[in-house]
């Protein structure tokens, strides 16, 4: 899955107005994805973690097709750059959390993630509201944080749903996303404090 929902997310609109096409393929597809997620979380309370990886891993190979078809056929949408995030996040939080109520992965490290994607909307929020537009980057720590994010997602549904057994693995993913959700909720913290306040008469 792509990054999810942050600040200067790229792969989204090319440069220029966007289509205002609101039905489109890769449109359907992404909110095909976004219905996943009730469904996804209903299946580790049934504790089917079994089908909730196979959703998961389908909802992964939706948004590698959603994009290329983005791509190939010049589909791209507003409304597909705003929901893509969206339903990536989604996901991704919601196993997050769910996998925690059931105890297949620590409160604490769910939490985090939570904490982390709020501390960055939150931040964009009240930039807007003072009149100044975000334009932070993706961080390459926050890059490599979304991909552990998600093999460990997969990893935790895979052996508690298929009944395997790698335990010292799966607590070496749990710190390493733990270390790099930190990290990169860090860094995008002190990126924003750094940022050149607006003067009155600016441009």
């Amino acid at each position: 899955m792509p990054a999810g929902l942050e600040p200067g997310r790229e792969g989204g609109e090319p440069e220029g107005a966007a289509p205002a096409v609101l039905v489109t393929l890769p449109n359907l597809i992404t909110l095909a994805r976004l219905c996943a997620v009730p469904a996804t979380v209903w299946l580790i309370l049934q504790h089917r973690l079994d089908l909730a990886f196979l959703l998961f891993v389908g909802a992964g190979i939706s948004d590698a097709v959603d994009g290329w078809l983005a791509r190939a056929r010049n589909a791209r949408s507003a409304l597909g750059a705003l929901l893509d995030p969206v339903a990536d996040k989604a996901l991704l939080v919601s196993v997050y959390v769910t996998l925690a109520a059931i105890g297949v992965l620590p409160d604490w490290l769910a939490i985090l993630v939570v904490f982390r994607d709020l501390l960055i909307v939150g931040g964009v929020l009240v930039l807007w509201v003072l009149g100044q537009p975000p334009a932070i980057r993706p961080l390459i720590v926050s890059k490599v944080n979304t991909a552990l994010q998600i093999a460990l997602a997969a990893l935790a549904l895979l052996l508690a749903g298929f009944g395997l057994s790698a335990s010292g693995l799966l607590r070496l993913m749990i710190w390493a996303v733990a270390l790099s959700t930190f990290a990169s909720g860090a860094l995008y913290v002190a990126a924003t404090l750094r940022r050149p306040r607006a003067t009155p008469d600016a441009p």
